[in-house]
């Protein structure tokens, strides 16, 4: 392997292990090898073998190269170049993930509509397909057609697949209504800082499931005499806490109450297909759910998951920090009400279109038209909360919208122990960020973005805010490793190709 390649690889491990927040000694631990080792392999003074390469991208959950296949994947982007015309928002990637661990219940076919081809989605097929469910793409690989075995075999668990997403965490609930016994790998995905299963257990322990972490897995076991006698309180209201209750209680037979929970977009979807499935929930959109459960569902069902507000939050921040005129389709504007609001405020000139619905018969959607504005920094600080406040998922893309504000901008990223951190990186394509603690962000505005090259964050929301810095900085960008953009996005790079972008796929190992 020449010299060159052995310097740009130890750079690759370098720029993941200090994403990670990881030390050489804590790398080199992971490892089974020595501190000098690791330092050795990041300057590029060690030869390396693929498998060692493969085994540091699994310790640090960077895709640095793949095995049997080209290597990871990067993007070049030639910034400064106005964005035009319209583009539609695509699937939700929540709702899609949480509904194909709801087919889990489901004895007949299910049919999923326009599903958001992911990494995320491929993931958890790949561990659907190894425990005997069978999937295949149909209507030209548009939908996704599920069918589930009468038996599981989860000692046949795609363990390496589980890992790489933390939705795995969604199979509990549809799992003890199929089995005594059985385990999961740990929950893996985005690198967000400690993020502890308790509530999932609180709620799910009132079905008679006790899980038990250890050795790498979540080992269950269920007790059939126990079944929830009063409402289950959510001691957390978050969305996937909410999902599992609610897929635990779907099977229940009997009604369950599910209080404080998430009402947000993806948990509303789940709701809907359960609805469809024959189970009925009251309550939809509030934060007391009532649930009719069905102790044996054998459907042949056909659902349209709705679409994205992340997504759409995606291309309203490409064209604000763009300076661009964009028209952004098939916005679920019940769920960015918020961000519109603030944004306004700011200054944001933008008009939609009259309501009508999404596929699902549901979810009212609009069509957005953003143009060229002078923002002035928000007077409160821009912080999330559960819906309907505003989006966790949309607060970093707020740290690129304030960025190219006037004026000083306070973003209170509470909800993760480290996300924040990552919005720092814009500060190497020319922003001024200075980061208080791991919550807190300061934003200086407005910022006259430069081209760089540099790793992706491992978090999906930062890793988009700065490739769409990168759009707006003149000159040639590099974005590298973008395993976690492909996680949540679909063809993203394409597809802003057609409203103008100039980004280039690359591969180079």
């Amino acid at each position: 392997m020449a010299d060159d390649y052995l310097v740009r690889i130890g750079r690759l491990i370098r720029d993941a292990r200090q994403h990670r927040g990881w030390t050489q000694s804590q790398l080199a631990e992971a490892l089974n090898t020595s501190q000098s080792a690791v330092n050795r392999i990041e300057r590029g003074n060690q030869n390396i073998s693929l498998e060692m390469i493969a085994r540091i991208g699994e310790a640090l959950d960077s895709e640095i190269v793949s095995l049997g296949y080209a290597g990871p994947m990067h993007l070049r982007v030639v910034g400064g170049r106005r964005l035009s015309g319209a583009i539609d928002v695509k699937t939700s990637k929540n709702a899609c993930v949480a509904l194909l661990c709801a087919s889990l219940l489901n004895k007949g076919r299910t049919v999923l509509r326009r599903v958001a081809r992911i990494e995320e989605v491929y993931r958890l097929l790949e561990v659907l397909n190894s425990i005997g469910v069978r999937t295949r793409w149909i209507n030209d690989g548009t939908d996704l057609e599920i069918v589930p075995p009468a038996e599981l075999d989860m000692e046949a668990i795609d363990a390496e697949a589980a890992v790489r997403t933390r939705s795995i965490i969604m199979f509990l609930g549809p799992l003890l209504h199929r089995m005594e016994r059985f385990r999961l790998p740990y929950a893996g995905g985005c690198d967000l800082g400690t993020r502890t299963i308790e509530p999932h257990m609180i709620a799910l322990r009132r079905f008679g499931l006790d899980v038990a972490a250890t050795e790498g897995h979540y080992h269950a076991v269920v007790d059939r005499q126990v079944r929830p006698d009063r409402p289950i309180v959510l001691t957390e209201r978050g969305d996937t806490v909410t999902e599992n209750a609610l897929l635990a209680a779907a099977r229940h037979d009997g009604v369950t109450v599910i209080r404080n929970a998430s009402s947000n977009y993806m948990v509303q979807d789940l709701c809907f297909f359960l609805e469809a499935l024959g189970v009925r929930v009251e309550g939809i959109g509030t934060t007391t759910l009532t649930v009719h459960g069905m102790p044996v569902i054998d459907a042949d069902v056909d659902y349209s998951p709705s679409e994205d507000p992340v997504e759409a939050m995606s291309l309203l921040a490409a064209a604000v920090v763009t300076e661009s005129e964009l028209t952004v389709r098939r916005v679920p504007i019940e769920f960015l009400e918020i961000e519109l609001a603030v944004l306004e405020e700011m200054g944001l000139d933008h008009d939609r279109t009259p309501e009508y619905f999404a596929d699902n018969g549901r979810t009212r959607l609009v069509d957005l038209t953003v143009r060229p504005s002078k923002l002035e920094a928000p007077i409160d600080k821009i912080h999330p909360m559960p819906f309907p406040g505003l989006n966790i998922d949309n607060v970093p893309f707020f740290a690129a919208i304030a960025a190219s504000a006037q004026g000083q901008t306070l973003i209170h990223d509470w909800v993760y122990d480290n996300r924040a951190i990552y919005l720092t990186d814009l500060n190497r394509l020319g922003g001024r960020l200075q980061l208080l603690d791991p919550h807190r962000v300061l934003v200086e505005g407005p910022t006259r973005w430069r081209a760089a090259e540099m790793m992706c964050p491992p978090a999906l929301r930062p890793a988009v805010v700065v490739l769409l810095a990168m759009m707006a900085a003149e000159g040639t960008s590099v974005l590298r490793n973008v395993y976690v953009i492909n996680r949540g996005y679909e063809d993203l790079a394409e597809r802003l190709n057609t409203i103008g972008a100039q980004i280039e796929i690359f591969r180079d190992i």
